[in-house]
């Protein structure tokens, strides 16, 4: 299978690839040093949430739509299978997702040999009200984080998590807000995740210069956020649109002011008033930058 990128950055540093993340990952040799996965939560079934104050359908699209529980246990064993192959041997991998989707993931995790090192919980500091008022307000969205070799040592960067905590051993619960209206200047996705979210994720994992890879990449979040902290992204995605949204966040970035711009933003979602945590530089080893992808 010839592989031809979708997307290219000039720096070569953002790569986007269109398909199936299943046959792609199976189809070229290349180990990355972290996976950050958004998959189909399979919420889109007809249920409704609330956006700007209006009531609003959360169908997503047929991507998200749930085939049962046996079949949609048998999509995450496959892609996390997949991701597997492609994870250095002291690679990790992040999986976000909610109580729908979670406890498989979970499950698959464990039955791939992965050994789970956190549960995260993302407290959303400005959550969807619900509308029955029958129950509590769904605040939370969780993240397993696990590496994939139970014997190789995986890599934590933990005096930054600390530095960024404000000097303190940073916890499994994480208070940050939900997408900004500037994170969407190129376009709407249905589940984007915020660039505060990814920026700790990422920094917490690898060091600079890191590979780092999304097979469900959306409109890219896990990549621009990796090279603004001066890692190297490649993002599979099925759809035309996303892909679109993407590159155009990417070729914003290449505006120097914009940059800058969304740095400063970042460091005040993420509480941070000085360079401590935001650029990667404590404790961030640069890695080697003559890695390239085999296509």
């Amino acid at each position: 299978m010839t592989i031809v990128p979708y997307y290219r950055s000039l720096d070569r540093n953002f790569t986007l690839l269109k398909g199936d993340c299943v046959e792609l990952l199976n189809s070229f040799e290349f180990k990355f040093d972290m996976i950050f996965a958004d998959p189909p939560y399979h919420l889109s079934n007809g249920g409704i949430s609330v956006q700007g104050g209006q009531m609003v359908s959360v169908d997503k699209g047929e991507w998200d739509r749930s085939q049962g529980a046996d079949a949609d246990y048998l999509f995450d064993k496959e892609w996390l299978s997949a991701c597997r192959d492609k994870l250095k041997d002291n690679g990790t991998i992040w999986v976000s997702g909610t109580y729908h989707n979670i406890f498989s993931i979970a499950r698959c995790l464990t039955e791939l040999d992965f050994k789970i090192l956190n549960c995260v919980t993302w407290v959303k500091t400005n959550p969807p009200p619900n509308l029955s008022c029958r129950y509590f307000t769904h605040s939370a969205e969780y993240i397993l984080w696990a590496r994939k070799s139970y014997r190789t040592p995986h890599f934590y960067n933990y005096e930054l998590m600390r530095a960024v905590n404000g000097g303190t051993a940073m916890s499994d619960v994480w208070r940050l807000p939900s997408v900004s209206k500037w994170e969407k200047s190129c376009g709407k996705h249905p589940t984007q995740k915020p660039l505060c979210l990814l920026s700790r994720i990422i920094q917490a994992s690898t060091n600079q210069g890191a590979w780092i890879l999304d097979p469900f990449a959306g409109s890219s979040t896990t990549g621009i956020a990796a090279n603004l902290l001066g890692r190297r992204f490649l993002g599979i995605e099925q759809e035309e649109n996303f892909l679109r949204i993407s590159q155009a966040r990417k070729e914003e970035l290449i505006d120097a002011k914009i940059q800058e711009e969304y740095s400063d933003k970042l460091k005040k979602q993420m509480g941070i008033y000085n360079d401590v945590g935001h650029s990667g530089v404590l404790s961030d080893i640069k890695a080697n930058y003559s890695i390239e992808l085999p296509f």
